[in-house]
């Protein structure tokens, strides 16, 4: 009886699996992340981050997307040009950042090209804190809204795939922190269609 019971279930496994797989209902992912943060005066500064993001669809060519990142403490070098002196320094800043919005996909089921617009909160926290601490410090750290426009590919290989994503982080600072600033923002990792 017992084999019996075993092999029905695996029978409905079998024949259900192909089902599941061929749905596309939405996306779950992880990323790496890099933002460049235009601080004005021809200066940057590069973070790397992780981050993870999930999707539903809505309309086979579109999703709603919702995702978060974190970029900890990004230490930098630069030489001084009165001196040819090379500094090492510590920027002591971290970076969480959420955003929601649509992606809209174009292209086989496959490979996939897509453009988002994307809205959410970025806060900067100073000093060395920790993950837990520079979220929880949103309500009353340096938060700012943010937007963020862009594209990339996608592409899948059954129910798993890679994904690129390119755009402007756009956040917008009190005027007198001068107001919007513009910022690169690339993500690249795994995801997988559910």
């Amino acid at each position: 009886m017992r084999k019996i019971s075993f092999f029905a279930v695996l029978a409905t496994i079998l024949m259900v699996a192909p089902a599941m797989f061929a749905q596309n209902d939405g996306e779950v992912g992880v990323f790496a992340d890099y933002t460049r943060l235009g601080t004005g005066g021809g200066n940057a500064l590069n973070y790397v981050g992780v981050g993870a993001r999930v999707g539903f669809n809505i309309h086979p060519n579109v999703a709603l997307e919702a995702e978060g990142s974190y970029d900890p403490n990004r230490s930098y070098a630069y030489t001084n040009n009165s001196g040819g002196v090379f500094n090492t320094y510590n920027s002591n800043l971290h970076i969480a950042q959420a955003m929601f919005g649509p992606k809209f996909q174009f292209g086989t089921h496959a490979v996939r090209a897509f453009v988002t617009v994307k809205g959410g909160l970025i806060t900067f926290r100073g000093g060395n804190p920790s993950f837990i601490g520079t979220v929880n410090a949103i309500p009353s750290g340096d938060t700012d809204a943010v937007l963020y426009p862009g594209g990339g590919l996608e592409a899948f290989l059954g129910p798993v795939g890679l994904r690129l994503d390119v755009g402007d982080e756009i956040y917008f600072a009190g005027s007198n922190a001068g107001g919007a600033h513009n910022n690169l923002k690339v993500t690249f990792g795994p995801h997988i269609r559910f």
